[in-house]
């Protein structure tokens, strides 16, 4: 079953984030295989703040060279939107209380991703809709090296905005139909 959760998140990951280049940076760390994907089996709130805090420590222990980044996946709890707004609430807390803000960061995603200004069936919000709720543990180091190497990342956010408006709904799903060929 895990097996399956995470092939269906690097199908998420390889189709749209690298295939769409919706963040430039993704493709490097995945080529290195220096993603570590992780399935919590969590069903509260607090087993995956649990989680969360097992995989910052983990990550923040680990060489960047061998790991870089980490998704923690969860696909038996959060299923609301905002219960995982909630939660990723509590783990930038967490981030603080262990100390590790400023060397480690959280990204988010989620099947129901909707962005404050959106309406719930925006395409825009699917820059940010993964198959199951994500979060998206990476190092700030890494952030910066990608940064400095991608001058317009300003720019990120309107380009990605951009290419949903023009695929649409039915070109997104029939994107995400198709093999996604990036091997690491």
């Amino acid at each position: 079953m895990n097996e399956e959760i995470i092939d269906s998140t690097r199908h998420w990951l390889t189709r749209a984030v690298i295939g769409l280049n919706l963040c430039p940076f993704a493709k490097a760390v995945y080529v290195k295989d220096q993603i570590r994907y992780t399935v919590s089996p969590a069903r509260t709130l607090e087993d995956v703040l649990a989680d969360i805090e097992t995989e910052l420590k983990h990550l923040a222990e680990t060489d960047p060279e061998q790991t870089d980044t980490t998704l923690l996946i969860v696909p038996h709890a959060l299923g609301r939107f905002s219960d995982y707004n909630d939660a990723l609430h509590f783990a930038d807390t967490l981030l603080k209380q262990l100390r590790l803000e400023g060397e480690l960061q959280i990204a988010s995603f989620h099947p129901n991703y909707q962005f404050d200004d959106a309406e719930p069936d925006d395409i825009e919000n699917f820059t940010n809709r993964a198959p199951y709720p994500v979060f998206h543990l990476l190092r700030e180091a890494s952030i910066e090296r990608a940064v400095e190497a991608f001058p317009d990342a300003a720019d990120i956010y309107e380009r990605n905005m951009a290419t949903l408006r023009r695929l649409g709904h039915a070109g997104w799903l029939e994107y995400m139909k198709r093999d996604a060929g990036v091997k690491p």
